[in-house]
Formats: structure tokens, sequence, C-alpha cells
């Protein structure tokens, strides 16, 4: 568990606000409808409008031999039975969502903004661990219970019909997120925000470019890696994206490769011109080997896992943290199992995965002093991104090792612990931490574009920080050494 001195430190430099229930950390079951109004999915349109009516609510869960399976809200009775002329002697099945979206009680409201908008949908069922319906919450619930930013952000993105448009909205993210920030949300769900926005423009990039180039001939999926695909973006980063597609004969391999590669341009382009820079490594789906049918990409992991030495793994590392950005999930669901499936006989992988952490060393000196640039554009900074790094490798090590699918690293931690692969006190000291250099992160961000005009940047000048701010992060900085259970696990160490 965190020490009492490190709880005591944090205890004392958060404000009164922070100390108090902030509203997108709040469960959301401290804003749903409890009232779960339901009826049998062969009553009548009648029969259900005439409930609703009774009940005052705009919304009716369907069920049918014990589960839960469709919504029908107010709307669809405008939209099916109205416009759409339906008898209302018709089963309400006939008009009803199918099938349920449904969110946990536990989850956070902004889990429950983030799904709404992910699903395109404007309720969501809530249920209990049993995974019955415990109640049904809505969109307008979430904007009356609290403004409309996340909501309003990402709906203008999925309105705009052009990328300066985007490019526009883009360039209001770090006011909202400056927000945010003094709403009092975790680090965690302001990343869930900004990998929301980026999800949302670069589905809406992708589409842009289909339209100009036509459909694809055949499924693909465009990946995201890095921390897009850790979803842990913050202001400053730069695109890490790949397209993998479907294996075709060998007639069609010519033109298929071209297809993508137009497509891998086209939208790497758009991000770099709405904000998100080039790779400077030049992992981007605009460069031929990263645009790839399946078989190519297994190849890929087969080679790393096989033959890869420390040095080349140190370059390729984020290739393991990718997830869907759009497209065919089946696509990337098949690598990842793949992946799976041959890492056990890669003897040397996952040592040299733990090796290459030494190269990560922690800002701060034999005795206790932080060290720092002594010379440049940075100097007397240090790059908090680099101790964050050390956190971001031992949980994809672990989490790969345990096939873990999650590529969060918040998410990967607390599988680890759920898995006893990590203990109590060490998921508690390590998540702890990793927020709290990420809010940090954030924060510095910030502050160097809203109040100094400036570009965004991970080095911190520990001089300005509090004298508690600066205690928290030395605390922190033991806390996350995570390479004696590396060398235990790996090289025999003890």
């Amino acid at each position: 568990m965190l020490d009492k001195t490190y709880s005591n430190l944090i205890a004392e430099k958060r404000s009164d606000k922070e100390q108090s229930l902030q509203f997108f950390s709040n469960s959301i079951s401290s804003v749903i409808r409890r009232n779960v109004l339901f009826c049998s999915a062969t009553n009548s349109i009648k029969d259900a409008a005439i409930l609703m009516k009774q009940h005052r609510c705009g919304s009716i869960l369907i069920k049918q031999e014990g589960r839960f399976i469709g919504i029908t809200t107010d709307q669809d009775f405008r939209n099916k039975v109205v416009a759409g002329e339906l008898k209302i002697s018709n089963p309400i099945s006939d008009i009803m969502s199918s099938p349920l979206i449904s969110i946990q009680e536990h989850s956070s409201i902004f889990e429950a903004f983030i799904k709404i908008l992910k699903a395109g949908v404007k309720h969501l069922a809530v249920v209990n661990n049993e995974n019955d319906a415990i109640g049904v919450i809505s969109n307008s619930d979430l904007i009356n219970a609290q403004g409309k930013l996340p909501f309003l952000f990402i709906k203008e993105i999925n309105k705009a019909v052009s990328y300066k448009e985007i490019s526009k909205k883009q360039k209001q993210l770090p006011q909202s997120i400056s927000t945010l920030i003094n709403e009092g949300a975790k680090a965690q769900n302001i990343n869930n925000f900004v990998t929301a926005i980026t999800d949302a423009i670069l589905e809406k990039l992708i589409n842009f470019a289909i339209a100009e180039i036509g459909p694809p001939p055949v499924k693909f999926a465009f990946m995201v890696m890095g921390s897009e695909g850790r979803k842990e973006q913050t202001l400053k980063t730069d695109q890490d994206n790949a397209i993998i597609f479907e294996d075709v004969n060998e007639a069609e391999p010519a033109s298929v490769n071209a297809y993508f590669l137009t497509l891998g341009e086209h939208v790497c382009n758009m991000l770099d011109k709405t904000g998100y820079d080039f790779c400077k490594g030049d992992i981007m789906a605009k460069n031929p080997k990263w645009c790839q049918p399946v078989s190519v990409w297994k190849k890929y992991f087969k080679e790393w896992i096989y033959n890869a030495s420390p040095e080349a793994l140190l370059q390729i590392s984020i290739f393991f943290d990718f997830r869907l950005g759009y497209g065919d999930s089946r696509l990337v669901n098949e690598l990842r199992e793949y992946l799976f499936d041959i890492l056990g006989n890669g003897k040397g992988f996952f040592k040299y995965m733990a090796a290459n952490t030494t190269h990560f060393r922690l800002p701060i000196g034999f005795f206790g002093n932080f060290i720092v640039e002594s010379k440049g554009k940075y100097k007397n900074t240090f790059d908090i991104k680099k101790p964050m790094m050390l956190v971001v490798d031992f949980a994809r090590i672990y989490a790969l090792q345990n096939k873990i699918s999650a590529t969060n690293t918040m998410e990967r931690l607390a599988l680890l612990y759920k898995k006893n692969v990590i203990s109590e006190s060490d998921y508690n000291d390590i998540s702890h931490s990793y927020s709290y250099m990420m809010n940090l992160r954030f924060i510095n961000q910030i502050d160097a574009i809203l109040n100094k005009g400036g570009e965004p940047n991970n080095n911190i000048n520990p001089k300005k920080l509090s004298r508690i701010e600066q205690q928290i992060l030395k605390e922190i900085f033991k806390k996350i050494e995570t390479r004696t259970k590396l060398q235990q696990d790996f090289f025999g160490v003890i």
C-alpha cells in the first residue's frame, strides 16, 4: 500500500474542490433513473405507449424469455410508428432497438459519455454485477447533470464536412482539457476524452478519404499504436499507425496494395493537417512497409519475437500496443491471437524487453536531488515521459506474457493485479503514481499552450513545483522502480 508519508503528501496537495465528489469521475449510479420500466416483446406498441405515459418515462426496456433484449424510446414512436405508419397493434419488438447496449453501474459518468458516443445511441441500460438491468441512462441525463463539453465536442466533429473544420475543432482541445482538469476529472478520464476525440477525428478522415478514392477492395483495419494505441495520448503527440488488410490471390495484390497505400497517404496527410504530426520514425500507414496484408503482419511479429535483438525491440515496442482505430475488428483480433500463440516460443523476447527498461533513467540522484538538463532549450528541466515509460514497459511486458488483450497501461495493471501477477501494494503504488504523473504532464502542457503561447512539451522544472509536489515526485520515483521484479522474473536475480 502507499505509505503514510506519500498518502499525506497527496492529501495536502488536493484542494477542497478536488476532495469533493467530482462529476466526471462519479459513478453513473448517482444519476441513473432506477425505475426500470419494461414490457414483454409480445406486448403491443399501444400497451407499451400507455405504460410509458403512466410512468412519465421516455423509454421502456423490452424483455423476452427472462432477459432484456432491446429498448424503445419516444423517438422510436415518432420515427417508426407515426412517421412510419405502423399499426399500434403491432408487437413492440417491431420498433425496438436491439441488441441492448449496456454499461456496468459502477462505471464512471465519463465512461457512459464515451460509450453513448461510440455506440451511436442515446440510451444505455445500466446493469449490476449479475447483468440485471437496474436502470436506464440517456445522453440528456448526462448533459443535464453537467454541461455539454465532451458530448458536443465529439458531436461537432461527427458533423464536420471537411478536414479544415476538424482542424479548427482540434485546436480547441487544450481549452476543453483545461476545463476538465478544473472540474477535477481524473487523468485517465482525460485520456479517455482525448482518445475519443482522436478516434472520432480518425474515423471522419478515413470516411473522407474513402469518399474520395472509392470503397476498399477488401476488408481492412486502420490500426493505431504507441500512445494512441494505449489510449494515452496527450497534447504532445505524433502519428503511429498502420493498415492491415485481407490476403488476396496472386492476381490481385498490386491493385489492392496500391489502393490501401493511397488510403494511408490521404489519411496520414489529413491527420498532419489537423494537428497530428507525422511520425519522425515514419511508422505510418503511408509507408508501404506498414501497409500490408494479414500474412505479412504475421511474418513481422514472428520475426520480432524469434529473432529480434534488444536494440531492435527498443525501436518497435510500440507495435505491441496496437488496437483497432477503424475498420474490421476481426483482422486486428486475428493478428493479436496469432501474436499470443507464438509468444511462448520466443525464448529471448521477454528477456530482451525487460533488458530495455535499463535505457530509461529515473531523474533522481543518489542523494534525492532531481537530475535536470544542464543546457539547451530545456535547461533545468527533466522529461516526465521517461519515468512514465518505465511503467508503460512494465505493464506491456507482463500483459503480453499473460495474454492480456488490453493496451491501456492502467487497464493492464488492473488486470495483472486481478490475475495475481502483481501484488495489491504494487498495483496501488504503480497505478497511483502513473496517474499522478499523467495529470502533471497534462497540466504542464496546458500551461505551455494556454499561458505561455508555446508548444506542448513533457519537460518539468522541479523548481517551479511546490515543496509538496517535489516530495510527491520523489516518492513516486521510488515507487515505480520496477526493475527488481523484472530482474527476478526474467534474469533470475534475487
